[in-house]
């Protein structure tokens, strides 16, 4: 570390929340000893994505809001904020719009958070999320149409006992490209807005701390993608970022610029916990840990609040969402083996969400065949026949690759064994066959949207984090570029393009894959 650290050695009260938009009377700054050390605990959390219960053991709000209240009621100075991203994600939380997650938040008493790209993913639901956070939200880089900062503040400023702390909030710019952001709003380039306000913390808010919390993340997407790295390269004067938007695990701060760098995770899987201390207005220390939210016992007042919102949406798993004309089968697994209805509507499900509902331009979508668990019988269709059919929690990205990639995608599609988890289903975009009479798979007459593949040509498809990350052998995929983490749940797209097809489903197939010489279980 490049600054000495301090023990902890005494309490301190906590002063009031100033809110500072940039303009009007700035507060007298609070008094100090010379000399004198003060201590702050730094809590935050990022890329909730709408992770009310725990995940495989990990997180949960009330088990969060356990740890948060055991953290507040041994420290008197704490600062709770969240980096963004709290909504789409479960479908307990997609089902009531982020309802219970803003209130799991005020109950445990975040200070301020920011937007992330996902605040955008539905015209008109911040305006309600604004009316149920008792929280505000800070944004430096986005502006309304009548020259306001979105949410009502550019910077917020917080005194404590010897010391002021000023926040700013930035979201990425491919926000406008990877969610569905009003029109009327303005994006200004996030380097620029946090020079900006790091700027009015300092000479006018008078702030001694500068923190910024910036969903923006540390992983480089595009060539224009702006990353906290090169924020805290760039614009001097910030003394902690609290970043989000690419899921990091950080096992201690990164610095850059004179700037600490840390990052949460995500779903709640953990809280970071840091302690400042300061100095005559400056910081002289910074110790931090992530926490990881297990074994925690889940707090009662968070659990009473969510306890109606589970009892609900358990009774929707019998909500019926559409019909089946016809069956459609699964067989012995036959989506391991061929093409078949049931996949092609899965696949085709993931095309028609992202091309409608996110504005998104792209080619295919496909998942690996063992993805997809059971049949779905003719008549009413469920949630919960949907969750059998689909029972595992794979968050949808797009990525992109180069053509040149995607026929060495295709030449390892050619090695699967039939039987195989592996063995895709592709969405109607997609044309090839697939001999297997030499003994080993060969793909032929591949092509995507009904011209062979340019090697040249970018590519951008949606997929599952299971494949991405190479799993079912898909290394490949591993090195696909420009990632978009959509957050949502295969099964819920599936759901919601079951529900916009005018309430009946058919089963078809159409030939997007031949399979020669191949074998049927």
């Amino acid at each position: 570390m490049r600054i000495k650290k301090v023990v902890f050695t005494a309490l301190f009260a906590i002063a009031a929340l100033s809110l500072v938009l940039g303009c009007g009377r700035v507060p007298k700054p609070p008094a100090r000893e010379a000399g004198k050390t003060y201590e702050l605990v730094l809590l935050h959390t990022n890329d909730h994505h709408g992770a009310v219960l725990p995940n495989n053991g990990l997180g949960g709000v009330a088990e969060v809001a356990t740890f948060i209240k055991q953290v507040k009621a041994a420290n008197a100075q704490v600062l709770l904020v969240d980096a963004g991203d709290i909504n789409t994600g479960t479908a307990l939380s997609n089902m009531f719009e982020a309802e219970p997650d803003l209130k799991a938040y005020n109950l445990m008493g975040y200070d301020v958070a920011t937007f992330g790209n996902h605040e955008f993913d539905f015209p008109g639901r911040l305006e309600k999320q604004f009316e149920i956070a008792d929280f505000p939200f800070v944004s430096s880089n986005i502006k309304t149409a009548d020259g306001k900062f979105l949410g009502g503040h550019q910077y917020l400023i917080k005194d404590y006992d010897g010391f002021r702390v000023g926040i700013f909030g930035l979201t990425t710019l491919r926000t406008r490209e990877i969610a569905s952001p009003d029109k009327s709003l303005v994006f200004i380039p996030e380097i620029e807005a946090a020079a900006a306000a790091v700027k009015l913390l300092k000479e006018k808010a008078k702030a001694d701390i500068i923190i910024g919390l910036t969903h923006i993340g540390d992983v480089k997407e595009d060539e224009n993608h702006v990353t906290s790295l090169e924020l805290a390269a760039a614009v001097p004067g910030i003394d902690i970022i609290v970043d989000a938007h690419s899921h990091s695990f950080f096992e201690a701060p990164k610095l850059v610029g004179g700037a600490y760098i840390v990052s949460a995770n995500e779903w709640g899987k953990y809280v970071g916990q840091g302690r400042l201390s300061v100095r005559d207005g400056n910081l002289v220390g910074f110790e931090w840990r992530p926490v990881e939210i297990k074994d925690f016992a889940p707090d009662p007042e968070v659990s009473a609040m969510i306890a109606p919102y589970i009892e609900r949406a358990n009774a929707s798993l019998k909500e019926v969402v559409g019909e089946a004309a016809e069956d459609f089968i699964f067989g012995n697994r036959l989506t391991r083996y061929q093409e078949t209805a049931i996949g092609n509507m899965i696949t085709d499900a993931n095309v028609w969400y992202f091309r409608t509902v996110y504005n998104q331009n792209i080619d295919f979508a496909f998942h690996n065949g063992g993805n997809i668990r059971a049949a779905l019988p003719k008549g009413k269709i469920t949630q919960e026949q949907i969750l059998t059919v689909l029972p595992f929690e794979n968050y949808l990205y797009i990525v992109s690759l180069k053509g040149s990639q995607l026929l060495e995608l295709f030449d390892f599609i050619a090695t699967i064994q039939q039987g195989a988890g592996g063995f895709p289903q592709f969405s109607k975009e997609v044309r090839y066959t697939l001999d297997y009479t030499g003994g080993t798979g060969k793909v032929s007459g591949l092509t995507i949207g009904g011209a062979p593949v340019d090697p040249n040509k970018t590519y951008r498809f949606c997929t599952n984090d299971y494949l991405l990350g190479g799993g079912d052998g898909y290394t490949v995929l591993t090195g696909s570029e420009n990632p978009f983490n959509t957050s949502l749940l295969l099964s819920y797209v599936v759901i919601e393009y079951i529900k916009a097809q005018g309430g009946v489903i058919t089963p078809s197939t159409d030939g997007r894959l031949t399979v020669i010489g191949g074998v049927t279980p």
